[in-house]
């Protein structure tokens, strides 16, 4: 007895579980269409767009935390922004190996990096470059999807 009353419950709280979930997907869905029609009225979103496996989001993200991108003389600024310009430490005793500075908007850092990832997993172009590095050029993968994040902001 106890078993099925234990079986129903499970089955009412998965049904549950799977319309809450269908409704915050609905909610979601029309987040990303009101800001994709916000991007419609950007024109550097639309060169964005046409990079495939670059969504929608990304493109929102970085473009909110960058400003608009003409702004940037040269995509070396874009990366200072960010923080992904290589910094040394040093002191007078010591010389540290040359990092990144992360001195700089983290959301913008974040947005590139997870976008970087995206491109490696889905366009073509960015798999074929990202497997060169590891491959041939013996590269560590989180050092190639580094060197991708760099090549972005110089494309700016």
């Amino acid at each position: 007895m106890g078993e099925s009353v234990a079986l129903n419950e499970a089955k009412q709280d998965l049904h549950r579980l799977l319309e809450e979930y269908e409704r915050i997907d609905g909610i979601l869905n029309e987040i990303e269409q009101e800001i994709a029609a916000l991007l419609s009225e950007i024109p550097i979103a639309s060169q964005l767009r046409s990079v495939k496996g670059l969504g929608t989001i990304y493109i929102a993200a970085i473009l909110a935390s960058a400003g608009d991108l003409k702004q940037y003389a040269h995509g070396r600024q874009l990366l200072r922004k960010a923080g992904l310009n290589l910094s040394e430490s040093m002191s007078g005793k010591r010389k540290s190996q040359i990092i990144l500075s992360k001195r700089g908007d983290s959301t913008l850092r974040k947005y590139l990096y997870l976008a970087t990832l995206t491109l490696v997993g889905t366009n073509p172009v960015f798999k074929q470059l990202h497997e060169n590095n590891v491959q041939i050029k013996h590269m560590s993968k989180q050092k190639s999807i580094f060197k991708f994040d760099s090549f972005a902001g110089l494309q700016t």
